[in-house]
């Protein structure tokens, strides 16, 4: 039986070293390093060939494509008419007092995809690639809605995005009606680093029921053996993530930050249970974040949705960005918060391009975390729900 894999290898065999997150890195000389010696690919294999390049010393990481879904948001409706001058998401992580806008900085989301001609995107050359079997355009909204967070123009007098001075974007289309896979999110994370994003958000998930599901209704086995295989699966594709999001930080040292933020999900139910951080965020190396809501002058508290174990938190609630058709939509979700981070990751990038002359991400993500402030949000905040805090801008 052949069955099909996602393989990272070395295309030279270079000593690993192990670095502090416990990651393989490449003791290459700068002119070796990622990408020019990382060898993505998708390849059919039979178990003895599997076995073998398992055993290759130069393979990174290696795991059988799992379906994915959509981090839906947990509530959407169209936007009412607001006197404000800029949604309280843009209130809350000071992007109204920055002084940056994310000039200078590629963003990509790997999404649903985006309506191209909606007003807040004007001026933003959007660079897109569709994974999908669909039409290039968004027609589900939720990647409309994530980009606008992040980089959308004022819309009818209403800022709604943190980081409104992008002026190029990557927008990748993973996601269809039927979902997408974890194949098509690492073609597309490759392509989002050949085209230079600094950062790269994403708001969706594995979905291990469905492939579970999948097991047991195509390839006829029983649920305890289709659970354990998908667990396995599920484990190495968090590895192969981790290791992605790893040697994009090693890329660092010859190009520039690729930064991977993503949600943590909407699976928790709180009071009743809480559901842990689910891949991609679960991976070593990205920057999970959880939704909060917003609870004024008392301090803002966690979503009941919002799934544990996050790195940072931002506005998930409620939250008003680009709509399909034109306007204004209001969706909550962890899917809500990415962006809010997202954009933020952009105005740290642009101070320390402007002050560095680069971007790295270890920086750039450790600004994030530091800069974080726990002292906003609801007296008795767990940090297992909120990470360091929510996130703050420059």
């Amino acid at each position: 039986m052949f069955e099909h894999y996602i393989v990272i290898r070395t295309k030279n065999l270079i000593a690993p070293e192990i670095g502090s997150l416990g990651v393989s890195t490449m003791s290459a000389s700068p002119a070796e390093a990622i990408p020019d010696n990382i060898e993505i690919s998708t390849e059919t294999l039979s178990k003895a060939e599997r076995d073998e390049l398992r055993h290759d010393p130069r393979t990174v990481a290696m795991a059988t494509p799992m379906p994915l879904k959509l981090i839906e948001p947990v509530d959407r409706s169209v936007a009412a008419p607001s006197a404000a001058a800029s949604t309280w998401g843009v209130k809350a992580v000071g992007a109204i007092a920055s002084s940056f806008d994310g000039d200078g900085v590629t963003v990509s989301v790997l999404d649903t995809g985006i309506e191209p001609n909606h007003s807040a995107f004007a001026g933003v050359h959007l660079v897109r690639k569709n994974f999908t079997t669909e039409p290039h355009d968004d027609i589900n909204g939720h990647g409309t809605h994530c980009a606008g967070t992040i980089f959308g123009r004022d819309v009818n007098g209403m800022r709604i995005g943190v980081a409104r001075g992008v002026k190029k974007a990557l927008i990748g289309k993973v996601l269809g009606n039927g979902g997408g896979s974890s194949e098509t999110l690492v073609n597309a994370i490759q392509w989002s680093v050949q085209n230079d994003a600094n950062i790269i958000s994403m708001s969706l998930g594995i979905d291990f029921p469905e492939f579970v599901r999948w097991l047991v209704e195509e390839r006829g086995l029983q649920i305890e053996p289709a659970t354990s295989i998908a667990l396995e699966q599920y484990r190495a594709n968090v590895n192969l993530l981790s290791r992605l999001a790893d040697l994009l930080k090693a890329q660092n040292a010859v190009q520039q930050a690729s930064l991977i933020i993503a949600a943590t999900g909407n699976d928790s139910r709180r009071p009743n249970y809480e559901i842990a951080v689910s891949p991609p965020a679960a991976g070593t190396g990205v920057i999970a974040v959880g939704a909060l809501k917003n609870g004024g002058a008392a301090g803002h508290t966690v979503a009941k949705f919002s799934n544990t174990q996050c790195n940072l938190s931002a506005p998930g609630v409620s939250v008003l960005s680009a709509a399909l058709g034109g306007g204004l939509a209001s969706f909550s979700g962890t899917s809500m918060a990415t962006p809010h981070v997202a954009g933020v990751a952009a105005l740290w990038a642009q101070k320390q391009q402007e002050q560095k002359g680069s971007i790295l991400s270890d920086v750039l993500s450790g600004q994030l975390l530091a800069f974080a402030r726990a002292d906003l949000l609801a007296a008795g905040s767990q940090r297992e729900d909120v990470g360091e805090g929510i996130v703050q801008a420059p």
